[in-house]
């Protein structure tokens, strides 16, 4: 309704948004990350730069600092109920940000990530976690998540079989993430993907890696910036800056398949030798096949992501994802087509509008939809091999009874 005071004709316009606005700075290698953050700050002296050191956090402690263009501004060395990455979100990083946004009401702030947490678990905790009683969202204004990635180290750390315990630099004693796990996480959740410096190879070389992050956060703004002497810092700050490129709605990469949302691009022929296949099919799979090509299916991608439906688990939808020739399955929740109908509305109405487009009268909204993303890979021998996994017209006529009695090496995964 218009407001009573404004002209005839014309509605109010809605009230200013006087939130700080932060970004969300992440990415693996720290040189490339600060590079970036520096950048903004050049641009912005009144920019507020928050960054924690987590190096002591599995003895319960984290170092916190906080810079503007004046210099350093909080230099604390802040101890944890307990020492893992969650409780640094909930005790201090959040706390944190809500404490600027009154301290300091005018400045916008940049959140750099350590190099081992993943942006989804920032944003999970932004959703869940209030701070004095309020929600972090009514103090400051999530405006981007911006993922930096070095451009002379992403290749070696996609393939990457080492894990962060090997290398020291796990978040807590039961961190046992993959390190390609967590660069692909970081790169997927951006809305932003910073491709930062120069690479062996030449133009050749950084046009090959922005095609491979195009194909693995296809939904993201991708830039280069840092391969020149001079970085034009008013540039990259009008790119990264109150963008509001953020939407928290939006599911994590897992489950978007099934919400409906775009899960890759199907790009078989090999643009510098990158390749992106897309596997939809309407069969469930055999479970001991799959298995069984496995390592097959794995070796070759730097990274596979998605969801299946195993012929013995007919029930439940399994998130599937691969980097570093290693695999982890999940359960995300039960197919609606195996949830009585009065409980539909605990799915979100995305879920539900999905699932009714392509419902099936047989299989429902079970089916199989995975993304497969690589240097030379064979997208047609990648297809073959995965049809080889589905059931036969013989198995699939034996029904649900016959397919839950087939021996399952996925059972309690």
């Amino acid at each position: 309704m218009p407001s009573p005071l404004a002209p005839a004709g014309r509605t109010a316009r809605p009230p200013a948004d006087i939130r700080p606005a932060v970004t969300v700075l992440t990415g693996f290698w720290p040189a490339a990350t600060m590079a970036v953050a520096r950048t903004l700050l050049a641009a912005d002296p009144g920019l507020l730069i928050v960054r924690h050191d987590l190096s002591g956090v599995r003895d319960g402690t984290v170092h916190r600092v906080v810079r503007d263009g004046t210099g350093t501004v909080e230099d604390v060395r802040v101890d944890l109920v307990h020492g893992c990455v969650s409780c640094t979100l909930r005790e201090d990083v959040l706390p944190t940000l809500a404490r600027l946004a009154t301290d300091r009401p005018g400045s916008d702030i940049v959140l750099v990530l350590p190099e081992v947490v993943e942006p989804e678990a920032v944003a999970a905790a932004c959703r869940h976690c209030r701070v004095g009683g309020t929600a972090i969202d009514d103090l400051v204004r999530f405006d981007s998540y911006v993922t930096v990635v070095a451009a002379e180290h992403l290749l070696d750390g996609l393939a990457s079989t080492d894990d962060l315990v090997h290398l020291g630099i796990h978040a807590a004693p039961d961190d046992h993430r993959a390190l390609a796990d967590v660069i692909a996480r970081q790169i997927e959740y951006a809305d932003t993907v910073v491709l930062w410096g120069e690479a062996d190879g030449g133009d050749f070389e950084i046009h090959r890696l922005g095609v491979l992050l195009h194909r693995m956060a296809p939904w993201a703004v991708h830039l280069r910036a840092g391969d020149q002497p001079i970085v034009d810092a008013g540039w990259l700050a009008a790119r990264l800056r109150h963008t509001a490129r953020h939407r928290p709605e939006t599911p994590d990469v897992l489950t978007r398949g099934i919400e409906g949302y775009t899960l890759g691009v199907h790009e078989p022929v090999a643009d510098c030798g990158i390749v992106s296949a897309v596997f939809r099919a309407r069969r469930p799979l055999h479970p001991g096949r799959l298995h069984a090509a496995l390592d097959d299916l794995t070796a070759e991608a730097l990274r596979s992501r998605g969801h299946i439906w195993l012929a013995s688990q007919p029930e439940t939808v399994i998130g599937w994802e691969s980097a570093g020739g290693g695999l982890g399955l999940r359960t995300l929740g039960p197919w609606l087509a195996a949830v009585p109908d009065a409980e539909w509305e605990q799915a979100s109405a995305q879920r539900r509008l999905a699932a009714a487009m392509e419902w099936d009268p047989y299989y429902g909204d079970r089916h199989q939809h995975l993304v497969f993303v690589g240097v030379d890979l064979d997208p047609a021998d990648l297809h073959r091999r995965l049809a080889s996994c589905l059931l036969t017209d013989a198995e699939l006529a034996d029904g649900e009874a016959g397919w839950r009695a087939l021996p399952d090496p996925f059972t309690g995964c």
